[in-house]
């Protein structure tokens, strides 16, 4: 994924669009008075949002603040009539009914989950639903043409002609840009665009950025990663509970984490990660020699791994994207991944095998997916369905489902994680996306494991949240559980773990206690360097 140096200029004006240079002086967009109510209840509430032309324009708050929602309304997701207060857009007061609406006027939102088709090429995706006709007729030539110099404008170092499904969450993230500049561009919102990227990518990201803004392009960024915004951001605005609480001005040195994070949360957050006196005991899982192949292919995706957890003890494993993390605890937790699964597997020095899910969440064994909205949960079925879902002869009887004990058992767990909702019967879909979180760790604490895997926790979801679970994490393994964590970001592995190891390539380079584990090492390690 290579960044190359921008001509946005040009790409816009291909596609008909025109920038007026990169001076931050008059407002693009006003929002005013926002108000947004889902039945009785206020998702937003006198919201005011201010965004300069040419500027990029950070929008940051906990989950359920509103920041998805007020992005929704301006981009005529929600049309106008459904909330109150006005949108004015290059000066002109707007009523969009639809997306088409907002798009035709250059505003263009790229979610977080990616709007692709994995089985169709590049540039067919970037001009789905703007199709390069020649009369009625699509004019493919025309389209892989124009998908080319737009792909070379954002840096994506491809041929047009790949499919999605073929390249890197990363590159597919530049599919998405490319595709909003080919609609008349003015006004580009990404909403946790940097969710599901490594650090690399990431970085990449955000240069790309930069570089759009110095062609005079205008950027609203929704992110949980403080230091992503505080990097790129001219002006945050924060919100919380639904309400405006301030705009953080660069310019005025008011950009910092520690302020950005008390903005959020209404308090200090001196320590990132909570205290925890460890008390580490047996072993509780051992894997030996563990080997998969991949599902589709005759590759060897996870070489010759060994590993072990202690009660009592946080173990984290680190890699870039691709080096099988997931694979290895997927595979583990009853075969969930690939083929010809060879090693062996012992909990509590008993050889086991684990040949399934059933058999593993039988042996107090869970695993907690990085894929919450497509693997994790039934996002159009209820809190109370989603928690026991992963257990439900523990609330049935002969098949029938006990729904009073269900209700009960519920209840329990969605209080037990903390869970802010309005009931039980509320659809997960409908909840932030931090408390989508609380719920699937509700769901697998509801097997009782003495096992936990979890696969990237505390993706997507605000500060106050990730501590939270990292509270949660500390609780299990105070009771003498084994708490297995994967994650992309440093930080968090080195201020939660006792130990650490080191994967690349499928294989474990390395293994770091506490003490010795920094983010040099890891990478050194990674790299195949030696410190000296």
């Amino acid at each position: 994924m290579t960044v190359q140096r921008l001509d946005c200029h040009a790409a816009l004006a291909m596609t008909g669009s025109v920038l007026e240079g990169n001076k931050l002086s008059d407002y693009l967009l006003e929002m005013r008075g926002i108000t947004k109510r889902f039945g009785g209840v206020a998702a937003l509430k006198d919201v005011n949002l201010k965004v300069q032309e040419g500027e990029i324009h950070a929008i940051v708050g906990e989950n359920g603040a509103g920041k998805s929602t007020l992005m929704n309304i301006l981009s005529g997701v929600y049309p106008h009539g459904s909330y109150e207060g006005d949108i004015v857009f290059g000066g002109e007061t707007c009523e969009f009914a639809t997306i088409n609406d907002s798009e035709k006027k250059g505003i263009v939102i790229i979610h977080q989950e990616l709007a692709l088709v994995p089985h169709m090429s590049i540039g067919e995706n970037i001009f789905l639903g703007n199709e390069q006709k020649k009369g009625v007729s699509i004019d493919w030539d025309e389209t892989h043409s124009n998908a080319e110099k737009l792909m070379k404008t954002i840096g994506l170092d491809e041929s047009s002609y790949a499919l999605i499904m073929d390249i890197s969450v990363g590159k597919q993230q530049l599919v998405e840009i490319a595709k909003a500049i080919s609609k008349n561009v003015k006004l580009l919102i990404l909403d946790e665009p940097t969710a599901s990227l490594n650090e690399e990518d990431s970085d990449k990201l955000l240069d790309l950025l930069l570089k759009f803004q110095e062609e005079g392009m205008t950027s609203i960024l929704i992110s949980h990663k403080l230091s992503e915004v505080e990097r790129v951001a001219n002006h945050i605005t924060v919100l919380r509970d639904g309400n405006t609480i301030e705009t953080l001005e660069r310019d005025a040195g008011e950009i910092n984490e520690q302020r950005i994070i008390k903005s959020m949360v209404g308090r200090e957050l001196v320590d990132r990660f909570p205290k925890r006196e460890s008390h580490i005991g047996e072993v509780s899982l051992e894997v030996k020699n563990w080997e998969v192949y991949h599902p589709l292919v005759d590759r060897k995706v996870i070489k010759n791994v060994s590993i072990n957890l202690r009660k009592g003890e946080i173990v984290g494993i680190s890699g870039l994207m691709g080096s099988g993390r997931s694979e290895l605890a997927m595979s583990v937790f009853g075969r969930l991944y690939g083929k010809s699964a060879s090693g062996e597997t012992y909990i509590d020095g008993k050889k086991v095998n684990l040949k399934n899910v059933q058999t593993a969440i039988d042996h107090k064994v869970a695993y907690v997916t990085e894929d919450r909205k497509t693997n994790g949960l039934i996002l159009d079925n209820t809190i109370c369905r989603n928690i026991t879902l992963a257990d439900l002869a523990r609330v049935s009887s002969k098949l029938v489902i006990d729904s009073e004990a269900e209700r009960l058992y519920a209840d329990e767990y969605s209080k037990m994680l903390g869970v802010k909702m309005s009931g039980i019967d509320q659809d997960v879909g409908r909840l932030s996306g931090g408390n989508q979180q609380k719920v699937l760790l509700a769901k697998w604490m509801f097997t009782e494991p003495d096992i936990l895997m979890l696969d990237e926790p505390t993706r997507g979801i605000d500060v106050g949240a990730k501590f939270e679970i990292y509270e949660f994490m500390n609780k299990l393994v105070a009771q003498g559980k084994s708490v297995l964590m994967i994650s992309s970001e440093m930080p968090e592995l080195l201020g939660m773990c006792d130990r650490i190891y080191v994967m690349n390539e499928g294989s474990i380079v390395a293994e770091l206690a506490k003490g010795e584990a920094t983010q040099e090492r890891i990478m050194a390690s990674i790299l195949g360097a030696t410190l000296n």
